[in-house]
């Protein structure tokens, strides 16, 4: 399909609209993950609304010392990707454009969930994401916008900014698109060599172990609450994997669903590991938290969770996360 490239908001306002817009942002250097974003905006636009596709290098976002300057930039092949996968538009705006008059002296403030995790990590990130978020919804007046659960605590900020400052907009979240090996698609990943990239994988790993865990204690208090004798319940228990010692009625009887500290062990031991190699794993976070706030559950949680970590292989930092649910006595979701 014909794709149209604009760099103003003006040129944008006055195409006529006949249906559903559609909004996907980006800062560009688009992927599988992106297209994929792509393709399902077309979806929920349908053939006759419109999808656009945002692409700018917020500074906002940009701490000292990170990677402003050497973050890719490629227009051409955005175009292109984008108008395969559904697009029809990009609007790649000028920095005076978003901001005319220079740095914005009123901003939105992400709040106390801003200031966890990635925000600890990079202060300030998150008033930047949330303004430009801000800005370019104004710009693009979208029926809907979709955003990647790759990036969580983003995605459930954007949904409170629009909750609490009643955005007339919708949020969808779309899962995270994985290479072959596992690995979460990022621009980023472009900088990692051969050997830094087999580090990574240590990210995707450690959540898988979590979900691991996580499923096979769900299977385990799913199947003890099933058997009534403790004879029967300890064979049972048994039968998939798990120690005599652990079949003990008591305590399958009492246990807390899905054990949160189990999965946090489970994950961290896949990360220690990564830890000794050669170039090494340099652990930011992980946690398990509550996807509401972001903050780390207790052992009695109960709903869904997301369990994420952040790292840095070589000068290349990482995030990924997985979500989970406890209580229900089923898999992860």
């Amino acid at each position: 399909m014909t794709t149209t490239l604009i760099s103003t908001a003006g040129e944008l306002h006055a195409r006529a609209r006949a249906g559903r817009r559609a909004v996907v942002m980006t800062m560009g250097a688009l992927h599988e993950g992106h297209a994929t974003l792509i393709r399902t905006a077309r979806a929920l636009a349908g053939p006759d609304g419109e999808v656009v596709v945002t692409v700018f290098v917020n500074p906002l976002q940009f701490g000292a010392g990170e990677d402003l300057d050497r973050y890719p930039r490629t227009l051409d092949a955005d175009v292109k990707l984008a108008g395969e996968s559904g697009a029809d538009v990009v609007f790649a705006p000028a920095v005076d454009e978003v901001y005319p008059g220079g740095e914005p002296q009123v901003r939105i403030t992400a709040g106390p969930m801003g200031e966890r995790l990635e925000g600890a990590s990079r202060p300030g990130h998150f008033d930047g994401m949330l303004t430009v978020v801000a800005k370019l919804l104004h710009l693009t007046r979208p029926d809907v916008a979709l955003y990647g659960q790759k990036d969580a605590q983003q995605l459930a900020l954007i949904r409170r900014m629009v909750r609490d400052l009643n955005f007339g907009v919708e949020i969808v979240g779309v899962p995270t698109v994985r290479e072959e090996d596992g690995l979460a698609l990022s621009s980023r990943n472009r900088y990692l060599s051969p050997a830094e990239r087999r580090t990574a994988l240590s990210l995707s790993g450690a959540l898988f172990a979590g979900q691991d865990r996580h499923a096979a204690q769900e299977a385990l208090r799913a199947r003890a609450r099933e058997v009534p004798a403790t004879r029967a319940r300890a064979e049972a228990l048994s039968a998939i994997g798990e120690s005599r010692a652990a079949a003990d009625a008591h305590a399958v009887a009492t246990a807390v669903p899905g054990g949160p500290a189990a999965v946090r062990a489970a994950a961290r031991q896949v990360l220690d590991e990564a830890a000794r190699l050669d170039p090494p794993l340099v652990l930011d976070y992980l946690a398990l938290v509550d996807p509401s706030d972001f903050t780390e559950i207790g052992d009695d949680f109960t709903g869904e969770a997301v369990l994420a970590v952040a790292a840095r292989v070589g000068t290349t930092r990482l995030i990924d996360n997985i979500p989970l649910t406890f209580g229900t006595f089923g898999a992860a979701s």
